[in-house]
């Protein structure tokens, strides 16, 4: 199949910007990892995706056995699931300005709530595009591991493991036996900014914190976050004042 001579240089930007050998890439695979399926029910990512799905879960398993030879491996699932989520990929993409190479119907790039899963999509796809150039890891590695590298010893220092409304909700049920209160309103973004919800969290009246997102559940997250690593901190701060004395 024929790439017009205008996609073939952004896709060869891309591949610049990995830093890779353009001489293994399979263009047609690449550009069919980046057309999304509102554009075509029989020509898109769908098949690359579920190959570049297996790719990432595979690396990201042998970067921790790398890395920390020592954890179980009930602690390597844990941190697995969260470096291959939907959320973490879609950040992954976003690092690359992936959203800017992918092709997809006007109605697809204007829906805001599949946007995260569009991206993680993408990104897989362009994974099982370039497994499939060579069949093997040479041409992902290189780059993939810094960002997983990176991402799992994150979600090893996050107490939260990324999850601030669940661990909020169980610090509040804990000390207080009740749930925190979620108050989201939408807001005009400011310039250069995607963040259309602004959320408050509150407990017994008190608010314990406030955060901003492009969905109501990103800024609810948000909030969740401060409330959680500010409770954190005054515990930390309790205890030590309690060492002291």
């Amino acid at each position: 199949m024929m790439i017009p001579k205008k996609r073939q240089q952004e896709l060869q930007k891309l591949i610049q910007e990995l830093s890779l050998e353009s001489t293994q890439i399979d263009w047609n695979l690449l550009n069919l990892a980046l057309t999304h399926p509102s554009l075509s029910t029989t020509h898109n990512y769908q098949q690359l995706e579920f190959i570049g799905d297996s790719v990432v879960r595979l690396i990201a398993a042998e970067i921790l056995r790398e890395n920390y030879p020592d954890e179980s491996v009930g602690e390597f699932a844990a941190i697995r699931s969260i470096m291959v989520s939907d959320r973490t990929l879609a950040e992954f993409a976003e690092r690359l300005d992936l959203e800017n190479y992918l092709l997809q119907s006007e109605v697809s790039a204007k829906d805001e709530n599949g946007r995260i899963s569009r991206l993680a999509d993408g990104f897989e796809g362009v994974l099982g595009a370039l497994y499939l150039s060579i069949h093997n890891m040479n041409l992902i590695r290189p780059w993939l591991d810094k960002l997983l590298i990176q991402k799992a010893e994150e979600i090893r220092q996050d107490p939260a493991r990324q999850n601030y409304k669940d661990a909020l909700q169980e610090w509040t049920q804990r000390k207080y036996k009740c749930l925190p209160q979620y108050q989201v309103k939408a807001v005009e973004p400011i310039l250069n900014s995607e963040e259309r919800f602004i959320s408050e969290v509150w407990l017994n009246q008190q608010r314990l914190g406030v955060g901003k997102g492009r969905t109501k559940k990103a800024a609810e997250q948000a909030a969740a976050k401060e409330a959680f690593l500010q409770q954190n901190k005054n515990n930390a701060e309790e205890i030590n004042k309690t060492l002291s004395h």
